[in-house]
């Protein structure tokens, strides 16, 4: 009997943060990977059991998560920070973003969550200035920044401070949107 197509897997690993509170998520359910890079955590969330869908700009990304389009995954090259939100009306129980600031679309992350619906969010934060890229303040958060983005979320976890290897400032947050 043929086995099935395998994707392939990432060449990095996935986030531990995502590792660590992915479960929080209902098993099985729809997953939104924004700006998804190459698709290292679309990769591990498929095989976790997940419905995949990731959204990049760029075609070099897109093209790495060719594979996963052939096992069901659903990739969408889109600019989300000069386009319409291609997921307009839709609702994910898990929002994963890592590595990626882009402010105006706050609001938009925490609308596509589902009832129960999880955003699990880590990225740059103010301190990496002091030790390396990126080093703007465009693309670092301020303390508690998602912490008051994302209010009137359920959060579960939340971290703002300094991580090594790599050295980096990072803020994470996981956080549950309630059911009424």
């Amino acid at each position: 009997m043929p086995m099935a197509p395998q994707p392939p897997q990432p060449l990095h690993p996935p986030s531990p943060w995502i590792q660590r509170w992915h479960p929080l998520a209902t098993a099985g359910g729809r997953v939104l990977d924004v700006a998804c890079g190459p698709g290292r955590h679309l990769y591990w969330l498929h095989a976790q059991g997940f419905a995949v869908t990731g959204v990049d700009r760029s075609p070099d990304a897109i093209a790495s998560t060719a594979p996963l389009a052939s096992v069901g995954a659903r990739i969408v090259q889109a600019d989300i920070e000069n386009g319409p939100w291609p997921f307009e009306g839709e609702r994910f129980d898990l929002v994963v973003v890592t590595n990626y600031l882009w402010r105006p679309l706050l609001p938009t992350l925490r609308d596509s969550l589902a009832e129960g619906g999880v955003l699990l969010y880590e990225t740059f934060a103010s301190g990496n200035e002091t030790v390396g890229k990126p080093s703007r303040p465009d693309f670092l958060l301020q303390p508690g920044e998602l912490l008051q983005a994302f209010a009137g979320l359920h959060v579960v976890a939340y971290e703002d401070g300094f991580c090594d290897r790599p050295e980096r400032f990072v803020q994470r947050l996981a956080a549950l949107r309630k059911r009424p």
